[in-house]
């Protein structure tokens, strides 16, 4: 595996030369100190990625030989993480984990019990910037070649309001939720024995989600799920969520 790794945009599966932006040239060229010869890593955050040398270390422009490519293996589960945005920079790590662990999506929440108001309160479009940056710096040191989305901030209603389909999970302290496993038991057996192909964890904030929004993710089909018998902190939720799942789901 090469000693650098960085991130391209669109670019053909064969071409000889990827030029690099400014911002990943001065990450390559002036932060890691690659040289010119080194070996590259780039990826499109698509699943393709290019086996490369550094031809010109520039720390504005650099550019890249290309020696192969290839294309990385299809993710057989969409996992998508609707999350409930913490205080502090929890929110940073979260994300960081989420793209380590191959999540196809994060969705930042503002719930009743959230503190911090992006979606409603301004300043979202700002700390989405930063977590999209989060994602590409975890899929960078992690080697996955499937960037997740960071969507939008918004509000839990406006997210229960959205069409979607596959495996629908919230992870719940309420009396009453189902093991992981009885919940994907019983999609597969009103799948007639398929497994998801997509699934969303719908994982709530410090304190939880309130009665009414529980009422509400169960109305849009979100099956309550326990994810043990401790209370967890959100983003310790948010990655044993999502681990169990890749678990269990084979």
């Amino acid at each position: 595996m090469a000693d650098f790794r960085v991130h391209v945009g669109d670019a053909a599966a064969d071409a000889p030369e990827l030029a690099l932006s400014r911002e990943e040239s001065h990450h390559l060229v002036a932060v890691n100190r690659a040289r010119a010869g080194a070996p590259v890593t780039a990826f499109d955050g698509r699943g393709r990625e290019w086996l490369c040398e550094l031809a010109r270390a520039d720390k504005n422009a650099a550019r890249l030989r290309v020696l192969s490519s290839r294309a990385a293996a299809g993710v057989r589960l969409r996992i998508t993480l609707a999350q409930a945005v913490p205080l502090g920079g929890a929110m940073d790590g979260i994300v960081r984990r989420a793209t380590e662990l191959g999540a196809a999506r994060v969705i930042p929440l503002e719930t009743e019990r959230t503190q911090a108001r992006f979606a409603t309160g301004g300043g979202g479009e700002r700390k989405v910037g930063k977590w999209r940056v989060a994602a590409l710096e975890a899929a960078k040191q992690c080697g996955n070649a499937w960037l997740p989305e960071v969507g939008e901030a918004r509000t839990l209603g406006d997210f229960l309001r959205e069409e979607r389909g596959g495996l629908k999970l919230v992870a719940s302290l309420h009396a009453g939720s189902l093991p992981l496993k009885k919940a994907l038991s019983d999609f597969r057996a009103r799948q007639g024995g398929r497994a998801p192909e997509d699934a969303t964890w719908l994982v709530g904030p410090e304190g939880d989600f309130s009665p009414a929004e529980m009422r509400a993710a169960a109305d849009a089909g979100f099956v309550p799920v326990t994810l043990g018998p401790l209370v967890l902190r959100c983003e310790t939720a948010a990655t044993c969520a999502i681990a169990l799942l890749l678990h269990e789901a084979g």
